[in-house]
């Protein structure tokens, strides 16, 4: 048994997956901190774990109309520089819990940066872990950050030297935080996915294999667990008006964008409702914190505010979304069609691994979304019947493994070689 540190940042679907692996942790002896932005604290503990503190600056700053903005491409810049001072601050509250918590090991997503750093200077064993296979080159696809190319496999293997390339802008706050630590500055093409010594380093990949098959030239270092699913508690129980929709007719299409609406949100909204009355089915919209915005619901339709995917996706046809790793998982695991809608990020790869499996529509981009597109897409998977077959077929694979356990057993295994 071990401590174990767990830091990830972002949104909620960074933050879920790590909460699920924290109670798999503790459920097998460990002893668990997970420190995430302070905005998740009450979630953390709410499902029963110990919470280490993080700065709320990004959460808020994702949530600005000026962080919206960017979600539609524009004010990146400007926003590049605010956010330099808060990955300072981000560095400095995971140097101050783990100074506090003295782990055996660390186990983070990239995206809080400080991870092998901090396992550097305490002399411990650092994982990397995410639901993207971004940090692992190989032959059979390129990096996910370039999910619309076709490349070989010599081409495919190299792109992932780009990844050093996209860290290159937070070089300079990273080396001023090493310095801090008395650790020795890195290039700044330096990249978390090589050790110091050369060898690939110790990586859990939370997606199916089912979904995206593992590539034969991984390192064994690397592992593809399925993903950590966080079972919804059983004292949540549906709205009432929600049952009543549901029961009225017949399954909705799911349709939510998650934190991703951005400065277009009743534009967006409007279009999907013409979108499903031109579909001839019903809808379910979410809400989501970044705010579809209808201006008015036909009785067709219901506005849900939010409900834990486990239990909703059984109950619609098929799902509409952004294309994050963890709804995407979501749906697909309650065996439904799928329609990709992405706007940044890791999301175009999970529309084109979904439409490449044969599990739902080709993705539209979120700038390229029209009534008649969406439409199309929407009748495409409520009615194609090879794509209902092949989504319940890996809906079924997909509820058979066990990702926590996949990755608790990774986890004792480092602990014991230390």
């Amino acid at each position: 048994m071990g401590k174990v540190l767990l830091i990830t940042i972002g949104s909620r679907g960074d933050i879920q997956p790590f909460v699920a692996l924290a109670q798999g942790l503790m459920a097998a002896g460990h002893t668990v901190a997970l420190q995430t932005a302070e905005a998740y604290r009450g979630f953390v503990e709410g499902h029963g774990v110990p919470y280490a503190q993080m700065s709320n600056d990004f959460i808020e700053l994702t949530e600005s109309k000026e962080g919206q903005a960017a979600t539609d491409g524009g004010g990146k810049l400007a926003l590049l520089k605010k956010v330099m001072p808060m990955l300072r601050q981000m560095l400095d509250d995971e140097w101050l819990a783990a100074s506090a918590f003295q782990p055996d090991c660390i186990v983070y997503h990239p995206k809080a940066l400080g991870g092998a750093h901090l396992a550097e200077k305490l002399g411990i064993p650092a994982m990397i872990a995410m639901s993207l296979p971004l940090y692992t080159p190989t032959r059979a696809y390129p990096t996910p950050i370039l999910a619309n190319l076709r490349l070989g496999g010599t081409v495919n293997r190299w792109s992932y030297a780009l990844m050093g390339m996209a860290t290159a802008p937070y070089a300079g706050v990273v080396n001023a935080f090493r310095q801090s630590l008395g650790l020795k500055p890195r290039g700044r093409f330096a990249n978390d996915f090589t050790q110091p010594d050369g060898s690939p380093t110790p990586t859990l990949y939370a997606y199916s294999p089912h979904l995206l098959p593992v590539p034969k030239d991984y390192p064994p270092q690397v592992q593809v667990t399925g993903a950590w699913v966080l079972p919804h508690q059983a004292s949540w129980q549906p709205p009432a008006e929600l049952v009543r929709f549901l029961e009225a007719g017949a399954p909705p299409v799911y349709v939510g964008f998650g934190s991703m609406s951005g400065s277009k949100a009743a534009e967006r909204a409007d279009i999907v409702l013409a979108a499903l009355a031109q579909a001839g089915v019903r809808g379910l919209l979410a809400r989501g914190w970044g705010g579809l915005k209808p201006s008015a619901l036909p009785n067709e339709v219901f506005m849900l505010d939010e409900a834990p995917h486990a239990w909703l996706f059984p109950r619609v046809s098929a799902v509409v979304h952004h294309g994050g790793a963890g709804t995407t998982d979501a749906g697909l695991r309650a065996g439904k069609p799928t329609v990709i809608v992405p706007f940044i990020a890791d999301q175009p790869f999970w529309g084109r691994v979904v439409h490449e499996a044969g599990l739902g529509s080709a993705p539209i981009a979120q700038n390229r979304l029209t009534v008649e597109n969406l439409a199309a897409a929407i009748r495409q998977v409520t009615t194609d019947a090879a794509i209902r077959a092949r989504a319940e077929q890996v809906g079924a694979a997909m509820r058979a493994e066990d990702g926590v356990g996949q990755a608790v057993e990774r986890v004792g295994r480092v602990l014991s070689r230390r």
